[in-house]
């Protein structure tokens, strides 16, 4: 699955913790459920996207986590650090899963490979939120700028850059 993927590519396998943060990716991931569900034909392409992404959101994370515990992929650790704050760490359990993910989209991010609609579904995901320079090393400009040829004419990065546009706008009114 899409939003499997996508958290996979997401932790940061050596510290554990997740590489952004959270309304990033839990928006990311919205929209990568959101695909899942209209390609396994669960649902139809809703007219507005965006909207669902904001609905989907909100427990999209948690659900995703206990799939990929379920398989086996991954556990959540909570440990406390200082003695006050509660901190998630995700302990990889195969990390040839995440090895394969991390290549095969990296390959296509830094330009070694041409996409697949996987790989363009999962990149214009990330440039939806900013954040495929901190999920693959290399030039950021570069990056984008293929990603922004990738995403082009991808529905579900397009509704995940509304959503977020739609909460920051909501937050700026509320803090005016």
């Amino acid at each position: 699955m899409l939003s499997e993927d996508l958290m996979l590519l997401l932790i940061d396998e050596v510290a554990g913790g997740v590489r952004v943060d959270a309304a990033s990716a839990d928006h990311a991931l919205a929209g990568a459920a959101l695909l899942d569900q209209v390609r396994s034909g669960l649902v139809p392409e809703p007219a507005r996207p965006h909207k669902a992404v904001a609905k989907l959101r909100r427990h999209v994370r948690r659900d995703v986590m206990a799939r990929l515990e379920a398989r086996g992929v991954l556990t959540v650790e909570r440990t406390k650090v200082l003695g006050i704050f509660s901190v998630r760490t995700h302990v990889l359990h195969r990390p040839d899963d995440v090895r394969e993910v991390r290549r095969s989209v990296g390959d296509v991010a830094l330009g070694h490979a041409a996409p697949d609609e996987r790989t363009r579904a999962l990149i214009s995901l990330l440039y939806a939120v900013r954040v495929l320079h901190k999920v693959f090393d290399g030039d950021k400009r570069e990056m984008n700028a293929r990603a922004k040829e990738i995403a082009r004419g991808e529905w579900a990065g397009e509704a995940v850059k509304k959503a977020v546009r739609a909460r920051r706008a909501a937050a700026a009114a509320a803090s005016s």
